[in-house]
Parts: C-alpha cells; structure tokens; sequence
C-alpha cells in the first residue's frame, strides 16, 4: 500500500482555501476514484493526469487508486488541481519521494502530452497559501511572475510534468522545446474568460490614454471631476448629447493616482480570476475603467452566473472607475443593485454553489442625457418630449441611487468658442492629476492612524465630531437641512466633498467657500460662490 499527500488551493470569488491532495493505492483491480466534492471538469482530471503520467515517461500504478480532496465539504472547480493530483499519484507510486511534496502546493492543468497549461486565479491562490503557512509553490511557467508577487514565498515554474518529476527526483531537468517564435502561445488561453475580452477594465498606460485638453469648454464639469478623483467621489454628468460627457468620463481614470501596492494586489488577483490579466503584465498598476454596454444584465453588472459566481463590472472596476453611459437607458433594477456595494465597498452574492464576497469599492461616474431625445435642456432645439416621458426618464435614476451620488453636474452645451478653440484651453491631464496626488496626500497625511484613506471613506459620526468644518460654515447646510433639500446621508456627503476641496484648496479644514462648492455640486443650487476658481487659467 503506498500513500502520499500534497496540497492545492480551491478558490472561492477572491478568496482560496487550501485543500490537501491526497493518494491512496491498495491491491485490487486497477481503477481512479476521485472523491472530495468535484465538479464535471475536476472529476475529468483522472483521464488527463493517466495521459499526463504515461506521456511523460512514468508509469501508471495498475492498483486501486483513491485520490482525495480535504475537506471535502468545500466545493472545488477547475482543472487546476491536476499537478497536484499526478505529483500525489506520483508521490504513493514512490517515483518520487512522498517527503519532497508533503509541504508543497501545486497548481495548474495537466494536458494530454504532459505539458503544464496555466489556470486563472493564480495570485488569489498563492496569496492563500502564503496565508496559511506554505513557502514553496509550484504554478505553470507562464504565470510565475504573477506568483511571485507574493512576498515570502518561493515560486518554482514548470513548463511540463517531466521537469516536476525531474527536480522531486533530484534528477537531471530536462529541456523542453518553448513555443516557436511567432507563433501564439496556446497555452495562455486557460488566462482568458472566451468573450471577456484581453483588457477590459484596464485603463490606458500613462501619456497614451486621453488627455483632458481635448475636451473644449465644461469648466464646471472638470473641476468636478477634480473633486471626484481627489476624494473617490461619484459624480452624475448630466447634458444634451454632444456636450463631452463621455469624453469627461473616459479622462478620470488617468488624473487617478497610481495604485499602491496592496491596491495593485486587490486588484490583479480580481482581474485573474475574472480572466481578463493581460499576459505578460502580472501585476495591475493603474486604475481599472469599466464601462459595460447599458443593455448589460444585472448579473454581468454585480457577478454571477453559473455554478460559482464570477467578478462582475463592479469588482472588475474595483480601485477604479465603473462608468456607465446613458445610464437612465440602463434597467432599474440593474441601476438599484449598485446601492449596496456603493455603500459596503464589496458585493456579496448567494447563489446555490454558495456565496461569495467580492470587492467593489469603485467611483461611480454616471452620464444622463435630460430626456429620451436629449434636446430638453436646449432652447429652440425642439424637444416634442411631454412632461410626463421626461418625468419617466429621468425617474429612472432612483432617489436612493442618486442619494449616494455626491457630484451633480451639468454640462452646457459647447459654445462656438470653444469649439473652434478661441476659448481658454483647458488644463492637461498631467497638470489636474498632479493637484490630485497633492489633495490625496494631505488626506493621507490627515487620516494617518485609521481605517480610511479618502475623505469618502470617513463615516458621518466621524466628520460631525471629530473632523469639524470651521465655525460657522455650515449655515448654508444647516437651512438645506431645515428645507429639506438634504437628508442625513446628503449631509455627510456634502461635508466629505467640502474635505476634499479643502484638500485641493490646501486650508487646513473646510470654510465656508468650501462648504458652498460642496452644495452647489450636490444641489445644482448656485451659493454666489464660482466653481470654476482655479480652472480659467
């Protein structure tokens, strides 16, 4: 009888729990039994780990074989338990030491030839062994960079199950011929979700994406979108069609501050499972922008699907932005869902496979045209809308949905002007994301010592108690409150934006300047106080 047991990791969302691999070979008739609560695709792997071991020069054990999965009362999917599943086979057949793989964790796919395909959730895996105590790891060649950004843990790549059995063996490694040059690596397709697309949810590299000078004219709305990337505000963008909403909106990723690195890690491990982590860039460094057709259903939205949920727009757009066009044309029901990870940071689905939380702390950039043909706000433009349908459509955005939206801007139709460039130009892109870096590094410096690291992460009690505007600033919001122009989540709001542009301003806390700007924004009722101070340049 011979036994051996090595460890894999199952993932869960973004979150893995290591499972242990274990072979058991018995006298009897030659037969494969895995156990342990596998789906259709892992309980496949008894005939591509056979094929794997037999083409790589090994021999099958001909004996009963158990091979099992604890604990057993996890779900596991994939197909990335196969190295793991051979080195244990391996392991009780004593064509390698048991000893040498007891303390490892494998993962990747096994195809027929005996070559390592790469899995996606790579770094979500690794990140769970390093959490639960293992230091060696053993991935496809192709995704040891990813692996390796787990500090503390040694990354051993393979290209083929021969070259495993060689280094356990403490024999000479074998070379493998690596894909002809210029030809696609065929292998890097177990990276990718069929139809996700490579990129969706990156943003442009630096210097290469969009630049705000393009934009001609909305003063207004560029420094809300200033104010938005400084604080991690949602922002509404409302206008005739034409006006730069979209182009506003595809610019915001790119004032936003480079990702830190346990951002980057958030955000990569998101990306890895959802596959769509471009190869050859293991780590994401930059803000993700997501920005999902309006015909999109509730679930490609917040995560679901078959089986296991999947990262939906949200997570997908997690430390970044989620923009969402035409966003009255977007169903209702869709556009409610948003409420709770706008609140929570995260999603938390429950389907019958089990329930999964994700991360969704993104900014939420909302544009609306002001009715169906969008010509309302223009005079003389002949909108033939009637009251009633513009009331349908703009009641669209839900009152609670809008409640968590902090910035509410219209933007003007463009003048001949600006147009033809005889206006101020606006300020580039690398200019605003400098004031940007300097307004989050005094709310950095601020919030040093807590939980929070933007103004729109501070709760209500704290901005009431413990960080207070200066005396007398909040007449303004005090008789919005009175009128009822502000509920108690519109109050705090108010006072993190005001934080926020205090932070650009460089004062040390709100005035009442500040104050004003912050409910003008939220409001669209003018305070006496421009907007624009600082842009017309």
């Amino acid at each position: 009888m011979g036994f051996a047991r090595t460890c894999s990791v199952a993932l869960v969302g973004v979150e893995g729990v290591v499972v242990e691999v274990q072979a058991d070979l018995e006298p009897g008739v030659a037969a494969f039994t895995l156990v342990g609560l596998p789906d259709k695709s892992l309980s496949e792997s008894r005939d591509r780990v056979r094929a794997a071991v037999v083409n790589s020069g090994a021999e099958w054990p001909q004996k009963k074989l158990t091979v099992g999965l604890s604990p057993a009362s996890v779900p596991k999917s994939g197909s990335g338990f196969d190295l793991a599943v051979a080195a244990a086979v391996l392991g009780a057949a004593e064509r390698i030491d048991p000893r040498s793989i007891a303390d490892l964790v494998l993962i990747g796919e096994l195809g027929l030839d005996g070559r390592v395909r790469p899995v996606r959730g790579i770094l979500p895996a690794v990140l769970a062994a390093a959490d639960a105590g293992y230091h060696q790891v053993v991935v496809p060649e192709q995704t040891a960079g990813e692996a390796s950004l787990v500090p503390g843990v040694s990354v051993l790549g393979v290209r083929t199950l021969r070259q495993l059995i060689a280094v356990l063996a403490d024999e000479p490694v074998p070379d493998e011929d690596p894909t002809e040059h210029g030809r696609p690596d065929a292998m890097l397709a177990g990276l990718l979700v069929p139809g996700a697309g490579i990129g969706t949810g990156l943003a442009p590299d630096p210097g290469e994406g969009p630049d705000l000078a393009d934009v001609a004219g909305q003063h207004t709305a560029r420094r809300a979108l200033e104010i938005a990337a400084a604080g991690g505000h949602h922002l509404l963008l409302t206008g005739p069609p034409g006006a730069g909403k979209t182009m506003l909106a595809e610019r915001l990723p790119g004032i936003l501050p480079p990702l830190t690195r346990q951002e980057s890690l958030e955000v990569t491990a998101v990306h890895s499972v959802a596959g769509i982590l471009p190869p050859g860039e293991p780590l994401v460094r930059r803000a993700p922008y997501c920005a999902p057709h309006h015909s999109a259903t509730m679930q490609s939205l917040v995560g679901g699907g078959n089986g296991t949920p999947r990262p939906g727009a949200v997570s997908l757009a997690h430390r970044g932005v989620l923009f969402m066009d035409e966003a009255p044309e977007f169903s209702t029901k869709t556009l409610d869902a948003l409420r709770q990870p706008l609140e929570s940071g995260h999603v938390v689905i429950a389907r019958a496979a089990g329930v999964v939380r994700l991360p969704a702390r993104f900014l939420l950039a909302l544009a609306a045209n002001p009715c169906p043909c969008g010509r309302h706000t223009l005079h003389g433009a002949g909108c033939e809308c009637p009251p009633s349908v513009i009331r349908r459509y703009q009641a669209r955005l839900s009152g609670p949905l809008l409640d968590r939206v902090d910035l509410r801007v219209e933007a003007e139709p463009v003048t001949r002007a600006d147009l033809l460039g005889q206006g101020d130009r606006g300020e580039p892109t690398a200019v605003v994301a400098a004031r940007v870096r300097e307004a989050r590094a005094r709310a950095t410096a601020r919030l040093t010592g807590t939980p929070w690291t933007l103004n729109s992460e501070i709760p209500g009690h704290e901005l009431r108690t413990r960080y207070l505007a200066a005396p007398g600033a909040l007449a303004h919001v005090e008789r919005d409150i009175e009128r009822g122009l502000l509920t108690a989540r519109g109050l705090d709001r108010v006072l993190r934006v005001a934080w926020t542009i205090a932070d650009l301003a460089g004062h040390d806390r709100p005035g009442h300047d500040d104050l004003a700007h912050a409910l003008e924004l939220r409001t669209g009722i003018t305070r006496g106080v421009p907007l624009t101070t600082g842009d017309r340049r």
